[in-house]
């Protein structure tokens, strides 16, 4: 029998969430979506669950990104996890957003990644040749999650034997922006921002004597600012941080979240096969379906108009991603995977000033990751149960365990 949508409204709670939540928001997501789209869950904080209200919420200049507010507490005010996250790009509002979104984009614009598809390419192929001598081969530890870090490295220059703590200090810094995190994920995001940031004292020390050339090196065009300025120090290595973190933690579940999606909908998969310029198309489903970054957040600076409803000046706002991406008001038959689906308006990489700045990167990666990994293994399917993360602000896979059939 199906649960009750009042019920699952009524006992919904962030702070505990069931297990079979995690598996599969949906349930609660259309509940909350028919019943109550304007959900308060604390006082003065509310969860928005309907497409056209993210919407507006995206487009609207009183909708704050700055966190000072939230961060001071969740994380002690001059602590590292609150001057990263209060430095770095996502979590700021004009001028300072301004001023660092128009450094980056300059840096990361449609020539640097164009010139980066010959190396991705090169890795994907690397990596699903290896998988040729691996008894139990997992998509996300030997594919998905080198992907997107070995690509940051690459941007970054970083040399190759020194990468290895990169993954595990992103995953520490982003579990901390849970809802709810507990002690032992602050500590250990806490401790990844300082060494991160002392690995990066070192590694821009080494740039600044020897820099690199700029039309190849996005690290060098950083440090250089553009015609009307430059990053302070702080800035500068936060927003390091934030371009490993943005782009490991996206890609990782877009690729890991996108192949389990094909490998339990075949006839999508066959369908993709059989026609492999469909590639674009099912990238932006498979974001829609099953999207990575599932919540995100705004403080509201003045009222804002919903659909039916206005917000006052003051109250925090959770947007719920993955249910505005399965609204039935915006997408026909929101729970179907299409890969051919037009349009598909989604909001996995959000919308308006603060859309994120990575996504055409993402995006790459995504095309090659899973053309390739279907062309090589056109059987590929899963072998055991999968593990699911049991994060809620991120959506994706622990472990994706596979067979090459």
């Amino acid at each position: 029998m199906a649960a009750d949508p009042a019920a699952l409204v009524a006992g919904f709670r962030w702070a505990a969430p069931t297990p079979a939540f995690i598996e599969h928001p949906h349930a609660v997501f259309d509940a909350l979506r028919a019943l109550d789209p304007v959900h308060e869950w604390a006082p003065n904080s509310v969860i928005l669950t309907r497409h056209a209200d993210l919407l507006a919420v995206y487009r609207s200049p009183h909708a704050s990104s700055d966190k000072k507010r939230e961060f001071g507490p969740k994380y002690g005010e001059g602590s590292p996890l609150f001057a990263h996250h209060t430095t770095s790009l996502v979590f700021n509002d004009p001028p300072l957003h301004t001023r660092v979104r128009r450094i980056l984009m300059g840096a990361l614009n449609q020539r640097a990644i164009a010139r980066m598809e010959a190396g991705v390419v090169t890795l994907v192929d690397r990596l699903l040749d290896e998988w040729a001598d691996r008894a139990a081969p997992d998509l996300i530890e030997h594919f998905a999650a080198q992907i997107p870090v070995e690509v940051i490295g690459n941007l970054l220059d970083i040399p190759r034997g020194e990468r290895g703590p990169l993954r595990e200090w992103s995953l520490a810094i982003l579990s901390a922006l849970e809802p709810v995190p507990g002690p032992a994920v602050l500590a250990r995001g806490q401790a990844a921002v300082s060494e991160f940031l002392d690995y990066l004292r070192g590694l821009l020390a080494e740039r600044e004597r020897h820099p690199g050339d700029p039309d190849a090196d996005v690290l060098t065009r950083l440090m250089r600012g553009d015609a009307e300025g430059r990053l302070t120090a702080d800035e500068l290595m936060h927003n390091c941080i934030f371009l490993l973190n943005a782009g490991h933690e996206t890609t990782t579940n877009l690729i890991g979240n996108g192949a389990w999606a094909l490998m339990t909908h075949r006839d999508q998969l066959a369908r993709l096969q059989a026609e492999p310029a469909m590639i674009n198309s099912a990238v932006e489903e498979l974001l829609r379906y099953e999207s990575p970054i599932q919540l995100n957040n705004r403080l509201t600076t003045a009222p804002l108009a919903l659909v039916d409803r206005e917000l006052p000046a003051g109250t925090f706002v959770t947007l719920a991603i993955g249910a505005a991406n399965r609204d039935p008001a915006e997408f026909a038959d929101p729970h179907r995977l299409d890969i051919a689906r037009k349009p598909n308006n989604h909001l996995a990489f959000g919308q308006g000033a603060h859309a994120c700045s990575g996504m055409n990167v993402a995006r790459m990666e995504g095309r090659i990751a899973l053309g390739a990994l279907f062309r090589r293994f056109p059987r590929l399917d899963l072998r055991g149960a999968p593990e699911r993360d049991l994060r809620l602000r991120f959506r994706g896979f622990r472990r994706l365990p596979v067979t090459l059939g």
